[in-house]
């Protein structure tokens, strides 16, 4: 069985933020160019779909992922 792997938590300090800000927030991308392009070529998934929206607004609780990693939005 094959096990998830761990959610970290990325406080956002007023809770919604846009997904391709939250990508650099997280760590998962080192610049706005790379959340650009891993999000138009379908990489990430925001609670497990893809999401092809850069300026998606993500709420507190969502899940993004990337790479095999996870960030929660917290407040």
């Amino acid at each position: 069985m094959a096990t998830s792997s761990p959610i970290d938590d990325v406080p956002t300090h007023g809770g919604g933020i846009r997904l391709g800000q939250f990508l650099q927030l997280a760590g998962l991308v080192d610049s706005g160019g790379e959340a650009k392009e891993a999000i138009r070529e379908g990489e990430v998934l925001v609670n497990g779909e893809v999401d092809l929206r850069r300026g998606r607004q993500l709420q507190v609780g969502d899940i993004v992922s990337l790479g095999g990693r996870r960030a929660r939005v917290t407040g």
